[in-house]
């Protein structure tokens, strides 16, 4: 299970650190993608499949918006390994789409982490404060 938040840098070559705790789960590699918001997001190669078990991306049948879903989240996963000193490379492709250049925060979500660039980060905790209080506010109107 991946929980908290971390700080690292990234290096000039798009390697990034993770936290140790995490290294042991990930052993054999992650599929880092985008799902939503601005961000990279890590699976275990295990939980990547389990999540995506059930999206069929060539099925004509499937309504249009899940067939957008699933082209993004598709076109956009790569297998990376985690090296010796406990790095992943991130793609280019998906550091620039995230503006991920050198800092960059890590958040355990469960079953999966992201990966943020730390000023998006900040902005994104603004958003999550203001929809608590929002959710909170219907909850005391109930």
């Amino acid at each position: 299970m991946f929980l908290g938040k971390h700080e690292y840098k990234v290096d000039n070559k798009g390697r990034l650190p993770l936290p140790p705790k995490f290294r042991k789960d990930i052993a054999d590699g992650l599929i880092l993608t985008m799902i939503a918001d601005d961000c990279i997001t890590a699976y275990t190669k295990e939980d990547f499949e389990k999540m995506t078990a059930n999206q069929v991306p060539g099925s004509f049948s499937m309504p249009d918006d899940q067939r957008r879903v699933n082209r993004h989240i598709f076109s956009n996963a790569e297998e990376v390994s985690i090296d010796n000193q406990g790095r992943i490379a991130l793609p280019a492709n998906l550091r620039e789409r995230c503006g991920i250049t050198s800092n960059a925060v890590i958040l355990g979500i469960s079953n999966c982490f992201e990966i943020w660039n730390a000023e998006s980060y900040m902005k994104e905790q603004i958003t999550a404060s203001e929809a608590r209080q929002r959710m909170e506010s219907l909850e005391e109107r109930k």
